[in-house]
Parts: structure tokens; sequence; C-alpha cells
């Protein structure tokens, strides 16, 4: 009956960690220093993310995104797209991006450090 009881709440702790995820933001190849202030920070929900180029707008690409969205235990359901463009979206808004153009997503997997992992990729811009 104890082993039951230990084994149960061993569940109950990892079942209750959901995901984690990590991100880059690179320009030219190195990487760019996110400076989080309240002046050029945006709402992350505001942030357009767009699978392909836009050509009727002038813009200014701001990063190279990359974010990689990783479950964390065997009992987490599997790291979607949504999850891995809203994490693009808060890395971009970070930025004070208003887009995230050329979205594209990775395939899911199993990794070393994580039950499941899907990378998401985009360049975030500001509209001139």
């Amino acid at each position: 009956m104890k082993k039951l009881i230990i084994a149960t709440i061993g569940m109950l702790f990892l079942s209750g960690c959901a995901t984690w995820s990590s991100g880059e933001a690179t320009k030219d190849g190195k990487p760019v220093e996110i400076a989080v202030s309240s002046e050029n920070q945006k709402n992350p929900e505001s942030v357009e993310l767009i699978e392909g180029d836009i050509k009727d707008r002038k813009y200014t690409v701001l990063a190279e995104l990359e974010v990689v969205v990783n479950k964390t235990t065997i009992f987490n359901a599997d790291p979607t797209p949504e999850m891995a463009g809203k994490k693009l979206q808060e890395e971009a808004a970070l930025l004070g991006a208003d887009a995230v153009i050329q979205v594209r997503y990775g395939s899911a997997g199993v990794s070393v450090m994580s039950w499941g992992s899907l990378e998401g990729r985009g360049r975030a811009i500001k509209f001139e």
C-alpha cells in the first residue's frame, strides 16, 4: 500500500509539469541582445505569425528566431505548432516586432532532455 501511495504521488508530481521552452534570436549569425523595456515591448498576442513573406509593406528585419518547445514528462501532451507559435510571438514581442514572417515548424521528436520537442523558426520584423 505504501508503494502505491508513493507511486501515485510521484506520478502527480511529474504530471504537474507541462512544457518548458527555449528561444534564441540572431541577426547576421550573431546573437541579438533582447533588451526588455516597456517602451519597445509588445503584447505577444498582437504579433502576427505569417508563413510566407510580405511583399505589400516595407519592413525591417529585427532578428531570426528559433524556439524549441519541450514536454517534460511522458504523461504530458506532445508539443504542437500552436505552442511553438506562441513562443515565437513571445520572443518577437520582447524585440518590439510587429510580426514573425517565414514561420516554419520542425518535426516533433524525443531528445535526451525531454519526452518530446518541436522547433519553430521565423524572422521577427517591424513595419516601417
